[in-house]
């Protein structure tokens, strides 16, 4: 087995396998060991609350945060974020985190739900979703993904600045935001969401510990850094070494 094989399995395959494991157990504890243990038993109470307090206002607003997370637009905004990276960064590093971060919580979310068959909260459903797909919450999963991952990836790049840290926060409110709302429009229990942010988080953190590690070795190539930080061209290590 090659070098670069057991890099990607042991940061990328087995960590994943790891968190669908969990994620499946987080389920099975939610829906059936402590399902009439509290808090579980006042989740419907929750959403019940949200649901009465709905007005046209709060539901235009919630409609702007769910679009915000749809699967349409959450592959818009990966695809166009992703070619930006690369166009001004003139490297793929960053584009590839992004796009593996957002996959890898799809995949992970995906699975999940064909294991635990929860249903959606006792509300009027303001979205047309499959009935018992309520554990996890595929758009703040997403959202998770996404949002926190261009957040990483400013923190990581850009100088520290009242602008840059509006901007961070901003981003990292947007899964929370998600949250509430598909809370808000009866369609996920509070523990849907929390899972959810697990799910998303530890995507965006096991990516990160892979495609933003620049000092590590896949294989023959190093990528070495310069005085600044940045990515140069790669050094290939000499025939026979």
């Amino acid at each position: 087995m090659s070098d670069v094989v057991i890099r990607v399995t042991r940061r990328v395959l087995l960590p994943l396998v790891l968190l669908f494991a969990l994620m499946v157990g987080l389920g099975l504890l939610v829906t059936r060991v402590l399902a009439r243990t509290w808090p579980f038993t006042v989740e419907d109470t929750v959403n019940r609350e949200l649901a009465g307090d709905r007005t046209p206002g709060w539901n235009d607003v919630s409609l702007v945060f769910s679009t915000l997370a749809s699967t349409q637009m959450i592959v818009v905004v990966t695809v166009l974020a992703a070619l930006v990276l690369r166009l001004v960064l003139h490297r793929w590093r960053e584009p590839l985190f992004l796009c593996a971060a957002v996959t890898a919580q799809a995949l992970i979310f995906l699975f999940t739900t064909m294991v635990i068959d929860r249903n959606r909260p006792a509300v009027e459903h303001m979205d047309a979703s499959p009935p018992t797909s309520s554990f996890p919450s595929g758009h703040t999963s997403a959202a998770t993904a996404l949002y926190v991952g261009l957040a990483v990836l400013l923190a990581l790049r850009a100088r520290s600045t009242p602008a840059k840290v509006g901007w961070w926060a901003l981003l990292v409110l947007v899964p929370v935001g998600v949250a509430l709302t598909r809370m808000y429009r009866g369609m996920h229990h509070p523990s849907d969401v929390v899972a959810s942010f697990l799910n998303g988080g530890a995507c965006v953190a096991i990516m990160a510990r892979t495609v933003l590690d620049r000092t590590l070795t896949w294989g023959r190539i190093r990528l070495p850094l310069s005085r600044s930080g940045d990515d140069v061209t790669p050094a290939r290590a000499p025939a026979g070494g």
